[in-house]
């Protein structure tokens, strides 16, 4: 790590960047603390995704859901990627991010409004918290000065403009002109960091980011065993016969385990090794946080229709688990898989995402979908990551 110097004024570190390629760095408690939070927020998150979905709002569900997740991926996000360039651990680093921590909680509390009325202002409220403070983060950074001072400012400006943008998305009315600003403003979002680092790159460390992401992996993969856990004990009245409730929660089980198993396979430092890679490894997870946060929600779908809470068809429930499987096979296939696969693991891996995407027209989906896992995670265990010295840019 690169020297922070020691300030004897307010006991505050000197924000200079820290070592890419410092040894044994790994999440620092302060980080793991601020994951908690976004547990909160992906749980809500599902659960109102799970209720728009039993009830068949499949479109009103989706946006809702991709709005909601949206802000909570962008803002965990953009908290890891600075980190693993800043962090000082110092005091006000805490209070700054302890600040963020609370915009997160803000934010979660106004979920279910979002979902049943179209209510931002909560969210939109916790939101710019998180990215205000977040403007404060880099405009510390920029202080030190050094070559990094100009990437640092252009992020503070760039942030804090959009803000102007989500609280103007206020105004807009409920429905699909607020989706459209909704999907302009969100692309402007994501275009801060290019235009931050169009000259200049701040630095990352590949092991750092990289557990980071497979942390929160985990958090999203253990919603889907906590929520789904909770709804079969809330099914047991309701249901004559155990079977069908023990049949699922070791499906349940088995999907989760080798979604696990999967995502962790290839050695995904590799998939950040320049500027473009990063940007694709970062942006795609949206869509694989997403789908394991919104596959927890397929399943409390499918026990919705076992005891009767919902009148969807057996074909539609079986597509709201094997859809979010589906998108998370692909996404993580794209950006950490193929790249350090054979020709037989890169066949199969997009191969059992299309199976498992038309599983449901079949007469047993979800066995079926478990199946299909099972058989991928044997061809990875048969046949590991390709070694490799360097990664040729695609």
């Amino acid at each position: 790590m690169t020297a922070n110097a020691s300030s004897s004024r307010f006991q505050l570190r000197t924000m200079l960047p820290r070592d890419p390629a410092q040894p044994h760095r790994t999440a620092s408690p302060l980080e793991l603390f601020f994951d908690l939070v976004f547990v909160v927020a992906v749980s809500i998150a599902s659960a109102q995704l799970h209720h728009a979905l039993s009830h068949g709002d499949f479109l009103h569900g989706v946006t809702s859901y991709a709005m909601v997740f949206f802000a909570i991926w962008w803002a965990w996000m953009n908290f890891t990627w600075f980190a693993t360039s800043f962090d000082t651990d110092d005091w006000l680093y805490r209070v700054t991010t302890i600040v963020q921590m609370g915009g997160v909680l803000v934010f979660a509390a106004g979920i279910p409004r979002a979902f049943e009325h179209g209510d931002f202002r909560l969210p939109v409220l916790g939101y710019v918290v998180m990215r205000i403070a977040m403007v404060a983060q880099w405009l510390r950074a920029s202080r030190a000065g050094g070559e990094l001072r100009s990437p640092a400012r252009r992020y503070a400006f760039g942030i804090a403009a959009v803000q102007v943008l989500w609280i103007l998305f206020l105004l807009i009315p409920v429905g699909p002109l607020q989706i459209v600003a909704f999907v302009l403003f969100a692309l402007i979002e994501i275009g801060v960091p290019i235009f931050a680092e169009y000259r200049k790159r701040t630095p990352w460390h590949p092991h750092h980011i990289t557990e980071r992401y497979g942390l929160f992996t985990l958090i999203v993969l253990g919603e889907s065993l906590l929520a789904s856990a909770n709804a079969i004990v809330d099914a047991l009245e309701k249901v004559e016969s155990l079977g069908p409730l023990i049949a699922i929660s070791v499906l349940t089980l088995v999907v989760t385990a080798a979604l696990w198993w999967i995502y962790f396979w290839p050695p995904h430092h590799r998939a950040i090794t320049s500027f473009r890679r990063s940007l694709r490894y970062g942006y795609t997870h949206y869509f694989v946080f997403a789908a394991a946060a919104a596959f927890s929600a397929g399943i409390e779908v499918e026990l919705d229709v076992l005891t009767g809470e919902s009148h969807l068809s057996n074909v539609a429930a079986s597509f709201t688990v094997t859809i979010p499987i589906a998108i998370f096979l692909l996404g993580i296939w794209w950006i950490a898989i193929r790249d350090n696969a054979d020709r037989v693991v890169n066949a199969v891996v997009p191969l059992g995402a299309l199976l498992v995407l038309l599983d449901p027209v079949l007469p047993v989906p979800v066995t079926l979908t478990a199946l299909i896992l099972a058989v991928i995670v044997v061809v990875l265990v048969l046949r590991p990551p390709v070694p490799r010295e360097g990664i040729v840019e695609s």
